[in-house]
């Protein structure tokens, strides 16, 4: 039972939490209002760069600055981050004319970042700044200053960033994902730079895990079955699938088809008379996710993989299993 004063106390938990959530919604609303040409010039600057975005922030600016750049490295944009404390002492030496510095400092007076600047004016380096302050000093040396509106920080104190931190951070998303749709990054893309992940093995393709060429086991529909039984044996997937004279999968013959049609004459029977028409078949650009759906909804441990009716590969279920796909 709850007494009153634990239920004035949530009470007044829930309304702080709701209250910074709808101030830091309502920083990024404006923010999304104020967004215009300076970030198309910004996204341009972003495009062109042949070596990395270098994203650089001292302190909260700096937690931000580390997750906008491992956001645009995996999403198709090479980026890393650079203290710029460490880079007055020799990190310098990590930023080339090739790159381009994302700078975030809502007051745009950050002394640390004096030197990086410095830096990029002298190497003709271009400067994207992210800031609160349009004339602000990191402001005026940028080629591109993204200004943050003036919404109300969720720190009742107005001292802890949060509002800013939160405009600052979703404008860095922004920017990446806008990025990743200028250059077409797809998912397949993104399973290449994710291949450890959860999300990475559940966009792994039916044509990364198919057993293909010599391996897959096949007949022609008029062999014998005493022929048939020699490739299923020596194929080792417990099936074989069945073609017509076009070389198209037709049919599928299994174990259970073996039993189905166990009789004295099975030896001397077609495998056309012995199959089952019409098998389950994937493309080879399907998800194995897909596939290993298909697998467990009919009861069955291999797929027929087919490109224009013709059988190019076959996938099984153990495959999926073993690459992390569920």
């Amino acid at each position: 039972m709850k007494t009153k004063a634990t239920a004035k106390t949530a009470h007044a938990d829930l309304a702080s939490v709701e209250r910074v959530l709808t101030l830091e919604a309502e920083g990024i609303r404006q923010l999304a209002a104020a967004c215009d040409e300076r970030v198309v010039a910004a996204l341009d600057i972003l495009e062109k760069v042949t070596g990395r975005v270098v994203v650089t922030g001292m302190g909260k600016s700096g937690h931000v600055a580390r997750k906008i750049a491992a956001t645009m490295a995996s999403v198709g944009t090479p980026a890393l981050y650079v203290h710029p404390g460490e880079a007055s002492h020799g990190d310098l030496g990590m930023i080339t004319r090739a790159d381009a510095i994302l700078a975030l400092s809502y007051s745009g007076e950050t002394g640390e970042l004096a030197d990086l600047v410095a830096y990029t004016r002298r190497f003709a380096i271009p400067l994207i700044a992210i800031t609160g302050k349009a004339d602000s000093t990191l402001a005026q040396a940028a080629d591109v200053a993204l200004t943050l509106p003036a919404a109300a920080e969720a720190c009742p104190l107005g001292l802890a960033p949060t509002t800013s931190t939160t405009m600052t951070l979703a404008l860095g998303d922004a920017l990446a994902v806008a990025l990743l749709e200028r250059r077409g990054f797809s998912s397949d893309d993104f399973q290449v730079l994710h291949p450890g992940g959860r999300l990475g093995k559940r966009l792994i393709r039916v044509r990364d895990l198919m057993h293909e060429g010599e391996a897959v086991p096949l007949v022609d529909a008029g062999l014998a079955m005493a022929e048939v039984l020699i490739t299923m044996t020596a194929k080792g997937f417990g099936c074989v699938g069945v073609t017509d004279g076009e070389a198209k999968l037709i049919g599928v013959i299994t174990d259970g088809d073996l039993r189905r049609h166990m009789a004295p004459d099975l030896l001397g029977r077609t495998a056309g008379a012995v199959m089952t028409a019409g098998p389950k078949s994937i493309r080879a650009e399907a998800l194995a996710a897909e596939a290993l759906g298909h697998m467990n909804a009919t009861s069955i441990t291999s797929l027929f993989v087919v490109a224009d009716g013709r059988p190019v590969g076959i996938v099984r279920m153990h495959d999926c299993l073993r690459a992390g796909v569920a």
